[in-house]
């Protein structure tokens, strides 16, 4: 009997330096940069897994964090069936934009886009700046999951996009596997997961 599959196309938004590009990395060919140049406009991956009985193939767009690129990279949000929003646990600053990023989520989405929120980079506690409940509380605020993750140490990364890959298949392709051109969401509450709780 042969496996259902599924394409899940994901979006990565969050300011520069969130660490958005390694988190891909890590996830897409298990790797870690330290010295990571800033992504210029947009970085495409992809990633065949096996999830729960199906085989997805995950293709997964890496937006530029700066305010240059922000125009061109709202012409993706619409082809989004996912979106990862990504913030840096030690600088403060990244968590003050994300009320712009889902602004934007909001204004150039599909309504019922599935979103994560990552607070990345929680591997560096003694640098951080923004606690896992505030990060927690928004996405409650939100109701959507919420997850701290680390690239470097291998922390959460495949437990978030798995997370937001099942949604988006459970809402998209739910009813025996086709892809329904209108969608509905049930909102629930959020499961959150830590490294540094």
């Amino acid at each position: 009997m042969p496996k259902d599959r599924y394409i899940v196309r994901l979006l990565m938004l969050g300011d520069s330096g969130s660490g958005k590009s390694t988190l891909l990395l890590r996830y897409v060919k298990d790797e870690f940069e330290m010295e990571h140049m800033p992504t210029i406009g947009i970085d495409f991956r992809m990633k065949t897994i096996e999830l729960d009985g199906k085989t997805v193939k995950v293709q997964i767009w890496d937006t530029a964090g700066q305010e240059r690129f922000r125009t061109i990279t709202h012409n993706y949000y619409r082809g989004a069936h996912g979106i990862l929003i990504v913030y840096d646990v030690t600088k403060a600053e990244s968590f003050n934009s994300l009320k712009k990023w889902i602004q934007d989520v909001r204004a150039y989405a599909e309504q019922n886009v599935n979103l994560v929120l990552i607070g990345n980079k929680c591997d560096l506690a003694e640098s951080r700046e923004v606690d896992y409940e505030t990060g927690e509380n928004l996405a409650k605020e939100f109701g959507i999951k919420f997850f701290e993750t680390s690239a470097k140490d291998h922390v959460n990364v495949t437990e978030a996009f798995d997370a937001l890959t099942r949604d988006v298949i459970q809402r998209k392709f739910k009813g025996g596997g086709e892809n329904k051109t209108t969608v509905d969401i049930d909102l629930k509450e959020s499961k959150s997961s830590s490294c540094c709780k």
